[in-house]
């Protein structure tokens, strides 16, 4: 299932393409949201604008990972693996911590811990890679 170099072009571009989209969609959100005192359901939709080219540049890595053999696909499952209780982890001992000590959800909430789930994951794939290579 080779492809050819212009099928390999074009997902590499939506693919990136998407994940920018994303980016500026997300920052637009943030901004806008802290910016601006929409009401209601406007908040709502800006807070939802992100989720539509996220899904795009998911449904692309999904396909790419498919696409891969089977070394691949284990070194991501495996990568996977360790982010997962690693994302786990980094969820809970801030809750926990908000209770012990005070701990501001200002300074650690959702906004400010998901990107550390990306980089889970690349520790994972760093960990898995030379495990199997």
């Amino acid at each position: 299932m080779d492809k050819s170099p212009s099928t390999s072009v074009r997902d590499a571009v939506l693919g990136y393409g998407s994940l920018i989209v994303w980016a500026i969609c997300y920052i637009g959100a943030l901004i806008l949201l802290r910016e601006f005192q929409f009401q209601g359901w406007v908040r709502v939709a800006v807070a939802l604008l992100p989720i539509p080219p996220f899904v795009l540049f998911l449904s692309m890595v999904l396909a790419e990972i498919r696409s891969l053999d089977e070394l691949w696909r284990r070194i991501h499952l495996e990568a996977l693996a360790i982010a997962f209780p690693l994302a786990i982890l980094l969820l809970m001992i801030p809750g926990l911590m908000e209770l012990a000590t005070g701990l501001s959800p200002n300074d650690w909430s959702y906004r400010h811990v998901w990107i550390f789930l990306p980089i889970f994951y690349a520790i994972g794939l760093v960990v898995s890679v030379r495990r199997y290579k």
